[in-house]
Order: structure tokens, then C-alpha cells, then sequence
């Protein structure tokens, strides 16, 4: 079955502290349907963006590292599901789910 990402965006200076128990319930409720439905492959959160490294090819096998995110955006991966669907469409409705109970934007994007 093929296999999707689902990532959720937050904005740089998201406060993970403003999640209220309604949010966490609501994806709690959300993971515990994937599992149940035999989905969901990998879940996982990521600390704030500010705390990346950045590694970039300094040319002559030399590594250059940098104390940042790679993309100077203004909203960052906050975390994400690796799930498998049939489809893109069954793919999408469990973003879709992912978006009201995160309550920001997602992307989904299948895998190779």
C-alpha cells in the first residue's frame, strides 16, 4: 500500500504551551483511530525550528553547518504521521482530520 507523509506547519514563534486539553484529546482521538485502522506507519513531533542545524556541502568534502533552520520561512514542520492509504484521497481525509485536530495547516505527499 502506498505511503504518505502528513506534516503540520507552525509559525516560528509557536508556543506549544497554548495546546489546550481539547487538542490534545482531539489527536490523541485522531492517532488512536489511525492505529485502529491500521494506518499509521511512524508519528513524531519536533522541537521548535530554532533549534535545527543546518548542513550544507562546503565543496572539497567539507561540511558546513549552521545554527538554523534550512529554509528561512516563516513557518516550520512542527511534526508528522507516516501513514499508509490506498490513495491520495484516503490520504488527504486523514489530513483532513489532522487539520481539525491540530487546528493548522498540513501537507500530504506520498513516498516514493
Amino acid at each position: 500500500m502506498p505511503r504518505y507523509l502528513i506534516t503540520i506547519f507552525h509559525p516560528d514563534n509557536y508556543d506549544p504551551s497554548t495546546e489546550d486539553a481539547t487538542m490534545d484529546h482531539a489527536i490523541d482521538v485522531l492517532n488512536e483511530a489511525m492505529v485502529a485502522q491500521g494506518i499509521r506507519v511512524f508519528v513524531g513531533g519536533l522541537h521548535p525550528a530554532r533549534t535545527a542545524r543546518s548542513l550544507r556541502p562546503a565543496g572539497g568534502g567539507e561540511v558546513r553547518v549552521s545554527d538554523r533552520s534550512y529554509l528561512p520561512t516563516q513557518e516550520h514542520i512542527g511534526g508528522l504521521w507516516v501513514i499508509e492509504a490506498k490513495d491520495l484521497a484516503e490520504a488527504q481525509e486523514w489530513g483532513r482530520k489532522a487539520v481539525l485536530a491540530c487546528r493548522t495547516a498540513v501537507e500530504v505527499r506520498q513516498f516514493h
